[in-house]
């Protein structure tokens, strides 16, 4: 079992990077009803857990430098609501089990603001997202700015968004949060194995989702990071395909794009694979230039490269693909510089990876794509898709939808994937079907 992530180190990270006079007010997810009294599992806000590792509702987080620098207002301990809804740790259990600094009933927002924005002349806070917690940040510091006439204090009167900073550090991943992505990588890939070894012509798509989704639980995930794509035949040509109803048929392929879900942070993986075990000579030919393409893009997941230059890598080594098997025709840097490659390759090769999907953190700086440094983590997941409708494709082509995808950690030194031991060549493939 991977450690917890390091809460008060992130605390203290975001702690340095503020001056003297400025503070940060975060306001934590709301339950959302799913339909009639029913609520959708609750996940706390990515940037609330990532400070402090709460994971209840109604939590508001101040921050700023000085001795009482982490105050949190949380739901009351309520013997009668904790019937319901589950155990609280309370203002009390916010102190001794999650190191605030002074911590309030949530109720007490109103009357504890005025006093913490004194002195505060540059607020992180992001508006619009709450209008009746935007009035009464408003109102608190209308009422502070009274009596920091008196005393000489300051009171907000600039705003920035919390991610300018947040999302900054979120991007590059401590050795404890390294740890999880471990973890849910490791679940993940137990996930992948057993959906190869299960599934069979005539089985469902919606069966193996169902599979996928309890081994993440059954190993200690919380379920899937996101909506899992179970996709059959041609249904892998859609990119976000989610129904997970169709039969999955003999002769056919199924990608997979599920991640786990292990304490809030989540694996990012795509396979695609024979249903009945074994790939046929076109499927095997697209197959292995977007695996070509995607050891070329994983190569320069390193320092020195820039996150672009992973994209360019495989669009590349993808075009050429498409003119060997006869989607294109044509010189591969025109077609590259045409974007003629986008009628089958139409999407980014990654994004960043951790607390989200698709994770915070700046893809370009100074006018250039992001340069890639240690810490950082990032999938590499190029594709082909071809439809099945496609009359300028070959027959034999038609319908196959491919995506190889694996979770990336940028070191000093040679790309760490973390997603290594999941079955990637044919061979690999086809031995994780037979067993």
């Amino acid at each position: 079992m991977a450690p917890e992530p390091d809460f008060a180190a992130h605390r203290t990270a975001l702690l340095k990077s503020l001056a003297p006079d400025e503070a940060v007010l975060l306001l934590g997810s709301k339950h959302h009803i799913r339909n009639g009294d029913a609520e959708y599992r609750y996940r706390p806000h990515s940037d609330v857990f990532w400070l402090t590792g709460w994971e209840d509702p109604d939590v508001a987080v101040f921050l700023r430098p000085g001795d009482e620098a982490f105050t949190l207002f949380v739901q009351p301990k309520n013997k009668e609501r904790e019937i319901w809804t589950g155990r609280r740790a309370g203002p009390d259990g916010a102190r001794k089990q999650y190191g605030a600094d002074a911590a309030f009933p949530i109720s007490q927002l109103a009357k504890e603001l005025p006093r913490l924005v004194q002195g505060v002349s540059k607020l992180h806070y992001a508006f619009a997202l709450d209008p009746d917690t935007d009035a009464l940040l408003m109102k608190s510091i209308s009422t502070a700015a009274r009596a920091a006439r008196r005393n000489g204090l300051e009171v907000p009167e600039t705003f920035h968004s919390p991610s300018r900073l947040l999302h900054e550090l979120r991007l590059h991943k401590t050795e404890s949060e390294v740890a999880v992505m471990r973890e849910a990588a490791r679940i993940t890939g137990i996930a992948h194995r057993v959906a190869m070894a299960d599934t069979q012509p005539g089985g469902f798509e919606y069966e193996i989702a169902s599979l996928v989704d309890w081994t993440f639980k059954k190993n200690g995930g919380t379920g899937a990071g996101y909506e899992s794509i179970v996709a059959g035949g041609a249904n892998a040509t859609i990119l976000h395909y989610i129904r997970n109803r169709d039969e999955l048929k003999d002769g056919d392929l199924l990608l997979i794009d599920a991640g786990c879900e292990y304490r809030y942070y989540t694996a990012d993986v795509t396979r695609t694979f024979p249903v009945n075990g074994t790939f046929t000579e076109p499927q095997k030919r697209v197959y292995e230039w977007v695996l070509k393409s995607q050891l070329a893009a994983i190569e320069l997941a390193r320092t020195g490269h820039s996150f672009m230059e992973m994209h360019d890598a495989a669009i590349r080594v993808l075009t050429e693909g498409m003119v060997d098997l006869g989607l294109l025709s044509g010189d591969v840097d025109d077609l590259i510089k045409n974007d003629d490659f986008k009628k089958y390759y139409m999407h980014g090769t990654g994004h960043w990876l951790g607390l989200d999907v698709h994770d915070v953190g700046a893809y370009a700086r100074d006018g250039g794509s992001r340069a890639l440094q240690p810490g950082m983590v990032v999938t590499v997941e190029p594709g082909l898709y071809i439809a099945a409708d496609d009359e300028d494709a070959p027959k034999e082509l038609r319908g196959i939808g491919i995506r190889i995808e694996d979770d990336v950690l940028v070191t000093a030194g040679e790309p760490d994937v973390l997603t290594a031991d999941i079955p990637k060549t044919v061979a690999e493939v086809e031995a994780a079907c037979r067993a």
